[in-house]
C-alpha cells in the first residue's frame, strides 16, 4: 500500500469507526470456483451464480483479510469491504494494514503481525467436494503460503444436497504399510475417482461438525457449511474423477513449486499426508465438534462454542430468543455472521438472510467494553462469533482416543457425542 493511500484508508476508517462506535459492517464478498457448480443456497439471484469464465458462485467469505487463489477473477476476490452509511468504502484488509491498533488493539497488533489471522466462509456445492488435502506448515512455506487448518459447522435449516456425508483421512491399515504406495497409482493415473474406496465418510448433521488439521485428507460433502480456518487458500486435489468431469491435475500441483514437481512428480504432495492423523482409528472421536457450552453467559440467550480443539481460532453461536437481550464483553477484536432472525448487535441492525445486514465486525474497543445483542424480531436470533489465534485461551479440546494432534487448547473435555440433533 503506498503512503498516500495508506493515509486515506486510516482517514476513512477513522470515520467508519466514530460512525459506528467501533464497529465496522461488511459487504458480502463472493467468490467463484471453476471446478463445481454451485449449490445455489447463498441467497442470490438465480442468474448471479453464474459467472462465465470463473465458474459458479459457490463461497462466501466473511469479514475477510484474505484473497481468493483463483485462476482468473477480479483483484478483490474474497475480500471484505467495510461500508458507511455515506458511501465510504474500504477493504477491511486496507484498514487492517492502515491502523492495526485501532481493529486488534495495541497488545494484539504487536503480537500479530498477520492482523486477523483467521477466515470464516460459507461454502455451497451441488457435488461433493474432491478428496483434497491442504499442505501443512513446512510444505506451505515452500510457496510463500501459511498452512489451512480449518473447522465446519453445518448450518441448519438449510437443505443438505445430494451427498451430505464427507471422506476424512485413509483406512488404518494403509498407515501400516507402504502408504505412498497405496494412494499414487490414482495420482499418476489420474482419471478415476476410486481413491476414495481408502477413505471412511461421516454423515454431515446440522448443528454439528468437524475438525481438520493441514495434512489431512478429506472430501467436504454437499451441506451448505459454515468454515472457519486459518488465513489461507492453499490446497491438493487427490481426486481425478469428480461430478462426472475430471479435474485439472495442475490442481495436485497448485502449491508445489516447479522444480519439486520436476524432481518429485506425484510423490512430492503425498509427502503433505500426516498418515499418523489420517490413519487414526478414533478419527471421529477426536475431531467430531458438537456445541459445547460458554461459561460465564450473561443474559437471555444460550452461547456454545462450535469451532474448538484448536488454538488458531475459536468459534461461538449465539442463540438469543424473541424478545430476548444478552450481554457480550470479548477479550479481542471479533466478527459476527447473522444466521436467522433480527435485532441489533452493539447498537447496529442485524438481519439473517440479508446480505448487507448481516455480517459485522467488533473492533477491539467495542468487543472489550460490553455491548448487548437484541432480538427484535418473532423468532430465534442465530449469530455466529469468529475469533482469530490467541484471544480465547479457555475454548475446549477433545481429550478422545489415541492420536489428538499437538495443536490442541486446554480445558479438555472427555469425548461425550451427546444427544440425537433435533430434526
Amino acid at each position: 500500500m503506498t503512503a498516500e493511500r495508506h493515509s486515506g484508508a486510516r482517514h476513512v476508517l477513522a470515520r467508519l469507526l466514530q460512525a459506528g462506535n467501533g464497529v465496522l459492517r461488511c459487504e458480502p464478498a463472493w467468490v467463484a470456483r471453476d471446478f463445481l457448480p454451485p449449490g445455489r443456497r447463498l441467497g442470490l439471484p438465480e442468474h448471479a451464480y453464474d459467472v462465465g469464465e470463473r465458474g459458479g458462485i459457490c463461497e462466501r467469505w466473511l469479514a475477510s483479510t484474505t484473497k481468493a487463489d483463483n485462476r482468473v477473477g477480479p483483484p478483490d476476490e474474497g475480500l471484505s469491504h467495510v461500508v458507511g452509511e455515506h458511501g465510504e468504502r474500504l477493504l477491511l484488509r486496507d484498514a487492517v494494514a492502515a491502523d492495526p491498533v485501532a481493529i486488534l488493539g495495541a497488545a494484539y497488533a504487536a503480537t500479530h503481525p498477520a492482523g486477523l489471522g483467521r477466515l470464516a466462509k460459507i461454502f455451497d456445492y451441488a457435488y461433493r467436494l474432491p478428496y483434497h488435502i491442504h499442505p501443512p506448515q513446512e510444505f506451505a512455506s515452500l510457496v510463500g503460503r501459511n498452512a489451512k487448518d480449518e473447522s465446519y459447522h453445518f448450518l441448519p435449516g438449510a437443505d443438505l444436497g445430494a451427498h451430505p456425508e464427507t471422506f476424512f483421512g485413509v483406512h488404518p491399515w494403509i498407515t501400516e504399510r507402504a502408504a505412498y504406495d497405496v494412494l499414487l497409482p490414482y495420482l499418476v493415473d489420474w482419471d478415476s475417482d476410486l481413491i476414495l474406496r481408502h477413505a471412511r465418510a461421516e454423515l454431515q448433521v446440522p448443528g454439528e461438525g468437524f475438525h481438520v488439521p493441514s495434512g489431512v485428507l478429506h472430501a467436504p460433502g454437499t451441506a451448505l457449511t459454515l468454515e472457519l480456518q486459518e488465513d489461507s487458500d492453499v490446497s491438493a486435489m487427490f481426486q481425478a474423477l469428480n461430478a462426472g468431469r475430471i479435474v485439472s491435475k495442475d490442481l495436485l500441483f497448485k502449491d508445489v513449486r516447479p522444480r519439486d514437481r520436476a524432481e518429485h512428480g506425484e510423490r512430492f504432495p503425498l509427502g503433505f499426508v500426516d498418515w499418523e492423523v489420517n490413519g487414526d482409528p478414533w478419527f471421529y472421536e477426536n475431531r467430531h465438534l458438537r456445541p459445547l457450552p460458554v461459561t460465564g453467559a450473561d443474559g437471555d440467550g444460550e452461547e456454545t462454542w462450535v469451532f474448538y480443539n484448536t488454538g488458531k481460532y475459536a468459534g461461538k453461536r449465539l442463540v438469543v430468543p424473541p424478545g430476548g437481550v444478552h450481554r457480550l464483553r470479548e477479550p479481542g477484536v471479533y466478527s459476527v455472521f447473522a444466521w436467522t432472525g433480527t435485532g441489533t448487535y452493539a447498537g447496529h441492525e442485524v438481519r439473517g438472510g440479508e446480505p448487507g445486514l448481516d455480517e459485522l465486525v467488533v473492533t477491539f474497543d467495542a468487543a472489550t467494553r460490553e455491548h448487548e445483542v437484541v432480538n427484535t424480531g418473532g423468532t430465534d436470533l442465530m449469530v455466529f462469533l469468529f475469533f482469530g489465534p490467541g484471544l480465547h485461551t479457555e475454548t475446549p479440546s477433545i481429550a478422545g482416543r489415541g492420536v489428538t494432534g499437538p495443536d490442541q487448547a486446554t480445558a479438555p473435555i472427555r469425548y461425550n457425542p451427546g444427544p440425537p440433533a433435533k430434526k
